[in-house]
């Protein structure tokens, strides 16, 4: 044998090293198994009473949340199978910005109820094709379900926005959402454009500050940048700005020149027209009617000098992208290098001064004029995991205000919804015929998982809740959900925890085919990992 073949088979043909699952119990349980740990670690999360999850990732960095998303994206997710449920959990995310543990939760109940039903002798094709059914009949349902005159909004009423964040908000803060849906609702209201379909989310900034407790936040038109100004003048009323980008410093000459000097007073000379000509370009500056330096990179110690001989505020912003958004807030222009500026490429605010807040100098640039591009929360907690924390319950509230500025339609929160779909789709299930019907029932079922945790969490009797909400929606009473305070089941319209449908509609969507995709696989071919020793992957990006 030339060749040196050894074994047979599928050794045979592949490469050594590699690995190769096939069949039920291999394969397609092993998969189940390994999502079903996945939705395991953030069920627990979900809900207003979820438990917080520390989570240390490969650079030390400590994270204390509730937030899926975060948890999934700080986990190395080394399971291919485990892999998908965390996609689809990042694209709720990226579409909604909320319910991604909802995503991952039901996406790891459905697929148990599929490991009950393989075991019951069901091949996982008959699955898909219930499931297929049964997400479809449920997004029929779901539409039933809107509660009526809510598909017409004012996104600027606070108090209409501020029903509908509030459940998306109290998921990750729970009691906290009196308090911070005000403030969320006046930062996306004041930059909400005419059209508020174009809401952009990058608009509302977050700026956090140690010290002080969540009630010291506050919400400001305008940006909040984490340093102090450069000069001696730390506060001017109606300024014009002008923005380098490229530093505002003596530039060197393009091209390399020898100057030979003769005598001492060419020296002097020489020393004093660099002076001359730092000062014209200065002067030039603050003849265009500009009272604030705005740099993008190093201040010259001369240049410095001669701002504040002529009453110059100097701001260093070092991040390009903090400097396009302060661009955007005043409607400057950047300019690249040190040179006279234009009437129109001057920006404008009311007021730019320099505060002490907890200990930290911070620069608040206000525009309390209409039309503002950006504003930001600011945000106050004892520690930097609480303002973390807090930072991801705005996110969450600014990404709903974006979602209802696309689709304002609500349906009942706090687990109505749900126990109503899995009464629709059981009933649905006995029409069927065929060996749909048991998948249909057990799509049904997995919708007691939400109601069934957020009990659990609340440290309630999950049986006795459900039970109870099953004979509430029998009798007709359609929107009955568990009050967790009180532990009691109750009418949410009387509690106004409302959900939007949006989130509801994409999370079981994405869940639905992320179960089916998992489904479908029967056979896992692995190859053997490449190159040597495994490095790890380069630290990650800040957000910005």
């Amino acid at each position: 044998m030339a060749f040196g073949l050894s074994g047979y088979g599928i050794q045979a043909m592949l490469k050594e090293g590699h690995k190769h699952l096939s069949g039920l119990d291999e394969a397609v349980l092993k998969n189940i198994d390994a999502c079903k740990q996945l939705s395991v670690i953030t069920r627990t999360s979900l809900g207003p009473n979820g438990m917080n999850k520390m989570v240390i990732n490969h650079l030390d960095k400590l994270f204390v949340t509730n937030d899926a998303a975060t948890i999934v994206n700080e986990l190395e997710v080394q399971h291919p199978a485990a892999k998908i449920l965390v996609l689809a959990g990042k694209a709720q995310q990226e579409e909604i910005g909320d319910g991604a543990n909802l995503t991952i939760s039901f996406a790891g109940e459905l697929l148990q109820n599929a490991e009950e039903l393989i075991r019951m002798g069901l091949h996982p094709s008959e699955i898909i094709s219930g499931y297929t059914k049964a997400i479809n009949k449920t997004i029929e349902i779901l539409d039933e379900l809107i509660e009526k005159g809510s598909e017409t909004m004012d996104v600027r009423s606070k108090e209409e926005v501020v029903s509908r964040m509030k459940a998306a908000v109290a998921s990750k803060q729970f009691g906290q959402e009196q308090l911070l849906c005000p403030i969320i609702a006046d930062a996306c209201i004041q930059v909400c454009p005419k059209n508020p379909a174009n809401f952009n989310v990058d608009n509302v900034r977050v700026a956090k500050l140690l010290g002080g407790g969540l009630h010291n936040s506050t919400v400001v038109r305008g940006m909040v940048l984490k340093n102090d100004a450069i000069g001696t003048i730390k506060r001017v009323e109606k300024a014009k700005i002008v923005v380098f980008a490229g530093g505002v410093d003596t530039s060197a000459t393009e091209t390399k020149g020898t100057v030979l000097i003769q005598s001492a007073e060419q020296l002097e000379n020489y020393a004093k027209t660099e002076e001359a000509k730092v000062e014209e370009l200065i002067k030039a500056v603050a003849d265009s009617g500009a009272k604030v330096v705005v740099s993008g990179a190093a201040v010259g110690d001369m240049a410095l000098h001669f701002c504040e001989r002529y009453k110059l505020m100097v701001l260093k912003i070092s991040s390009k992208f903090e400097l396009r958004r302060f661009c955007r807030t005043t409607g400057a222009v950047a300019l690249l290098k040190l040179s006279q500026p234009n009437t129109d490429e001057l920006g404008y605010a009311d007021s730019i001064s320099v505060e002490e807040v907890g200990g930290v100098r911070v620069t608040i640039v206000k525009n309390e004029g209409g039309g503002n591009t950006v504003s930001t929360v600011v945000l106050r907690g004892s520690t930097d995991s609480i303002l973390d924390d807090l930072e991801r319950a705005v996110d969450d509230g600014v990404n709903t205000y974006k979602a209802m500025c696309r689709d304002s339609r609500t349906v009942p929160g706090a687990a109505a919804t749900e126990i109503e779909l899995a009464r629709k789709l059981k009933e649905f299930s006995l029409k069927e015929t065929g060996l749909d019907q048991y998948a249909i029932a057990k799509f049904g079922e997995s919708f007691e998982m939400v109601p069934r945790t957020l009990a659990e969490n609340a440290g309630l009797n999950a049986m006795e809740i459900i039970s109870s909400l099953y004979a509430e929606h029998a009798a007709g009473n359609i929107k009955v959900g568990i009050d967790l305070e009180e532990g009691v089941c109750k009418d949410v319209s009387a509690m106004n925890v409302w959900d939007l449908y949006l989130t509801k509609f994409f999370a079981l969507k994405y869940a639905a085919d992320s179960a089916c995709t998992v489904l479908r696989v029967d056979q896992i071919i692995m190859a053997k990992p490449a190159g040597g020793p495994r490095r790890d992957a380069p630290a990650g990006m800040d957000e910005d």
